[in-house]
């Protein structure tokens, strides 16, 4: 046993060694002489608990503001891409937050949830707008300071839950489990989602709860087993639902029950993980897939990466940074035609983001946010692993809000 974990730890250490040589090699924004510079902000967790999954989302963060600059970009003025790592660590996100506003940057991005949700009052005080990929109900509503690329977890997970129902064939109601890791992030969505769930006819099962890093998801498949689970819902991050399917497949589970997870998971280093077992497997989908490059911007993407990097990272979280970004690009180019380059600041970039109407990103999706909303794109399909890829299996259509 002791020995497996060695070795974990120093695959996750190479692991890790290798990011920090792609980003240290990864060329820098350099202005032309003269050129204006407008620095934004970037808190993602490159180590801790969350560093697997928001790793490939900084890259495309900084692929993306390299991007715009050289094929979008605004007159006379360069974006640059401030960041620190906040190790999954809120003092680290916090001091990380207090850095980057005191130098003075209109607008920051993260997709650290669990530390976001606190950050509201000091947002609205410091007159900072904040982009995010890890968007909750208690974020969003009031409307403040704080806005979603798109529908909290919670909202999009009843894509599944409405394509599963639509399907269901047995004279029972299906039995519904959530497992989730055991965060603020992931309990949003048993909570609301789960009411949902029994209003059209679920039978929801006791929630089964782990940590941001899986060793062991055995206990937890036995009970729900036991329970005899319809559809199995895994509110996760990589770290936690590679794992967990690796032990579906162990148990061979995969034949008994319907698996199915969040966005930020279906890709392919869960396909890797656990092949047999993630057959099937469903996800909620607000962005295409990296395969449907007969879209503008996903051609775009996969085109960039290969110039700046050699290689594609078939994850959706680098989907995700790329889209991100290309939001807050467009809230700073909207707020400096508006204000000018002396006087922008956050509030301008506050009244850009609210400015954007059915912003198309390329083909990706469309943004819509307003003064009362923060939501971004509310349009979302189900996508499946079909034969060892990821296949658009519904149309998209417009999930609900819950107001908390």
């Amino acid at each position: 046993m002791m020995k497996g974990k060695a070795i974990q730890a120093a695959i996750l250490a190479l692991g890790l060694a290798a990011l920090l040589l792609v980003i240290a090699c990864a060329p820098p924004t350099t202005p032309p002489p003269g050129e204006k510079v407008v620095e934004i902000g970037d808190l993602p967790l490159l180590t801790g608990g969350g560093g697997t999954a928001d790793q490939p989302c900084f890259l495309a963060a900084q692929d993306y503001v390299r991007y715009f600059n050289e094929e979008k970009g605004i007159p006379g003025v360069t974006i640059k891409l401030m960041w620190r790592d906040c190790g999954t660590q809120q003092a680290g996100f916090l001091s990380g937050y207090r850095m980057l506003v005191d130098r003075g940057v209109p607008v920051v991005y993260s997709n650290y949830a669990t530390v976001l949700e606190g950050l509201k009052s000091q947002l609205e005080k410091d007159q900072t707008p904040f982009v995010t990929g890890g968007g909750t109900g208690i974020m969003l509503y009031p409307p403040g300071w704080i806005f979603s690329d798109a529908s909290p977890q919670d909202e999009a997970a009843t894509a599944v839950l409405d394509y599963f129902m639509q399907n269901w064939r047995g004279e029972r109601p299906p039995k519904l489990q959530f497992f989730i890791l055991d965060s603020t992030w992931g309990r949003s969505v048993s909570e609301k989602a789960g009411k949902y769930a029994e209003s059209i006819g679920f039978e929801v099962l006791p929630l089964e709860v782990c940590p941001h890093v899986v060793i062991d998801a055995i206990p937890q498949l036995l009970r729900i087993r036991e329970r005899e689970a319809d559809l199995v819902y895994i509110q996760h991050i990589i770290t936690g639902a590679g794992p967990i399917m690796k032990d579906v497949e162990r148990l061979g589970l995969q034949d008994k029950m319907q698996f199915a997870g969040t966005d930020s998971v279906l890709g392919a280093s869960l396909i890797n993980m656990a092949p047999v077992a993630v057959e099937g497997f469903l996800s909620p989908k607000a962005l295409p897939w990296i395969d449907e490059t007969e879209i503008p911007g996903i051609k775009t993407m996969i085109d960039r990466q290969l110039k700046y990097r050699g290689t594609v990272y078939e994850r959706p979280e680098y989907v995700g940074g790329w889209f991100d970004e290309a939001i807050v690009c467009e809230a700073v180019k909207r707020a400096l035609d508006e204000v000018g380059y002396e006087n922008l600041d956050g509030p301008a970039v506050k009244r850009a983001l609210e400015s954007m109407k059915d912003f198309d990103v390329d083909g990706m999706a469309k943004i819509t946010y307003g003064p009362e909303n923060r939501r971004g794109d509310r349009y979302w399909a189900v996508y499946q692993v079909q034969g060892g890829k990821i296949v658009r299996v519904s149309d998209y259509w417009e999930v609900p809000i819950f107001v908390p």
